[in-house]
């Protein structure tokens, strides 16, 4: 049965490294989880290379406290012919509760290129073979 809030594709804990001055995880840190969830939603369509081409507007509504358990899922809104939108929605297991908080909800377009980056259709073949030999994925 699939999540209402989409397919669960990442999940991280927070260490004291992510954290800014006040003890919160930095907004950026969330951000760059964003991405990485959206690749990984992004892959599960397309073997390709897979980027990010524009993230819409993120609006914290509640902080990440270190050593919390950070959720990331993704839900697919739009496909074209080489981008796919999707909708990432965060949320934060509080350490001491275990209750689930809604961090944050970001609409994230990916692209699928090839080795030259060049926009490729994400429904043509797999340009991710294993054995091409680029490692600049």
């Amino acid at each position: 049965m699939t999540h209402p809030d989409g397919e669960l594709v990442l999940r991280v804990m927070t260490m004291p490294r992510d954290t800014n001055h006040t003890g919160t995880v930095f907004g950026g840190v969330i951000m760059s989880y964003i991405d990485q969830a959206a690749y990984v939603h992004a892959r599960s369509i397309g073997l390709h290379r897979w980027v990010t081409v524009m993230v819409e507007r993120i609006e914290f509504v509640a902080p990440v406290f270190v050593g919390e358990l950070v959720t990331f899922r993704a839900t697919t809104v739009s496909k074209g012919r080489t981008s796919v939108t999707l909708r990432i929605r965060v949320e934060a297991e509080r350490y001491s509760t275990g209750q689930q908080v809604r961090v944050t909800d970001s609409i994230v377009k990916m692209v699928s290129v090839d080795a030259n980056r060049i926009p490729i259709p994400f429904t043509s073949a797999q340009t991710l073979s294993g054995d091409d030999g680029d490692a600049r994925l």
